[in-house]
């Protein structure tokens, strides 16, 4: 199966569909991207806006999520935005904190606290308990 993801005038994503890989590949049996597009734009309309994506991150950086946005000079999907704070790395195409990520103890983990501008450690699956929850940040 193919996806594509639909994006808004802003290069947004606001969905994401599966279609069959025999719409995406011509008659010598090759996957063309242009082909799953003219597919959508016949479905959809021929004003809508698709890319194809795909679950392993093999094509245009990740899989597409609602709400992500397309960066057509880098041909990459860039996701939500984290922590107000964090930027992003065009590079390592990935948010980054605003300090380094420090290396957790022993069975913790980091939470970033974006009040602090600092990661703290709590144990790992710390979420899971409600007593943390309550008394926590």
């Amino acid at each position: 199966m193919a996806h594509f993801a639909e994006l808004d005038k802003d290069n947004k994503v606001l969905r994401v569909i599966v279609i069959d890989n025999d719409v995406t590949h011509d008659a010598d049996g090759v996957e063309k991207e242009e082909l799953g597009i003219a597919y959508c734009k016949e479905l959809f309309g021929a004003n809508t806006n698709w890319i194809q994506t795909s679950f392993n991150g093999n094509m245009h950086n990740k899989f597409a999520g609602m709400g992500d946005i397309y960066d057509a000079k880098t041909k990459t999907f860039i996701p939500l935005q984290t922590h107000p704070s964090w930027v992003w790395n065009q590079e390592k195409l990935e948010w980054e904190p605003p300090v380094v990520i420090p290396t957790p103890s022993e069975g913790m983990a980091n939470y970033w606290n974006e009040k602090e501008q600092k990661f703290e450690e709590r144990p790992t699956g710390w979420m899971l308990n409600t007593e943390t929850i309550e008394g926590g940040n």
